[in-house]
């Protein structure tokens, strides 16, 4: 966390750690500062509480993982192959953390307006990125159907939180199943991806001939 200094990185580390083993309902700045081996005060210094602790956590996290989905997604690799991509990014945000905190933050936004609308801002940020994606996927293949880039972009991004939501339920049946779920998008770009190719190359034949 380098835009953070010695002490603030400490206690974001910190927060991180509490979070995970606790969740944000029973995390206090006085559990942070112990785990973090600092006075209470810092964290008051730092971010003014726990909300600002956590949301600078969220922000920090947030950053990484949209440049992160930024590179991946602008490379020229088939959709199918960048979607397949942004589900294993999900096993490994999962893995480091990521999800859960945002998963909580995003619960304790139903009750702290400040925290929503920051939780929100958040996640605009992805929702942008999916978007922009599903406008090439518009450019390339033509009409999707009924639906606009930005609808096809937002009911991704929903089977995502929503497919987050039921693993970190813990229940190993409903998490492979909503795995499967998520992946099997994959297999539709895929097919659409693969019909256009073989499209063109029809097109291209005849016009050589």
């Amino acid at each position: 966390m380098a835009e953070h200094g010695a002490t603030a990185t400490r206690i974001l580390d910190a927060a991180r750690a509490g979070l995970l083993a606790d969740g944000y309902a029973a995390l206090s700045t006085r559990k942070v500062a112990d785990l973090a081996g600092v006075p209470l005060s810092q964290i008051h210094y730092h971010f003014r509480g726990k909300q600002g602790m956590v949301l600078a956590l969220l922000d920090h996290e947030n950053r990484r993982l949209l440049d992160r989905q930024r590179r991946m997604y602008g490379t020229e690799a088939p959709l199918w192959k960048r979607y397949e991509q942004a589900c294993d990014f999900l096993e490994e945000d999962l893995a480091s953390g990521y999800v859960r905190v945002l998963q909580e933050l995003i619960a304790a936004g139903w009750s702290d307006h400040d925290v929503a609308k920051r939780v929100l801002a958040d996640l605009r940020g992805w929702l942008d990125v999916l978007t922009s994606v599903a406008g090439e996927a518009e450019a390339r293949f033509g009409s999707l159907g009924p639906l606009r880039a930005d609808e096809v972009a937002g009911l991704i991004g929903l089977a995502f939180l929503g497919g987050e939501a039921v693993i970190l339920l813990g229940d190993k049946d409903w998490g492979t199943r909503a795995r499967a779920w998520l992946r099997s998008v994959g297999r539709l770009i895929r097919e659409a991806e693969e019909a256009q190719s073989t499209v063109a190359t029809t097109n291209s034949r005849r016009k050589g001939k």
